[in-house]
């Protein structure tokens, strides 16, 4: 009969878990990536936002900070469909203009 795992090891041996790494969606490219490397953009009472640190209420989607994500997110309509809400083309081009600023930034 084999003793338990833990029985067996001394208190010092114990494994270490690893930090788990967030991951999201991107609505552009529809790839998985880690959420530090994605913008968020956050929706609450029909209003649309760049929500860089992450934590602004509402519901929110993330994007790659990429011209052809961006590109990909406008085409399919991506950010309409998520919020469920009709956005401006003017509010549009607000939002992903304030998002090449921190395309620039990681480079």
């Amino acid at each position: 009969m084999t003793m338990p795992l833990m029985k067996t090891m001394k208190t010092g041996a114990r494994k270490l878990k690893s930090k788990k790494i967030p991951m999201r969606r991107c609505v552009g490219c529809m790839e998985s990536k880690p959420k530090s490397s994605l913008i968020r953009i956050a929706c609450y009472e029909g209003e649309v936002s760049v929500d860089p640190a992450g934590k602004a209420k509402g519901r929110g989607v993330y994007l790659c900070p990429d011209r052809a994500c961006m590109e990909k997110a406008k085409k399919k309509r991506a950010l309409q469909r998520n919020f469920d809400a009709d956005i401006s083309d003017e509010k549009l081009e607000a939002l992903f203009a304030e998002i090449e600023k921190y395309e620039k930034k990681d480079r």
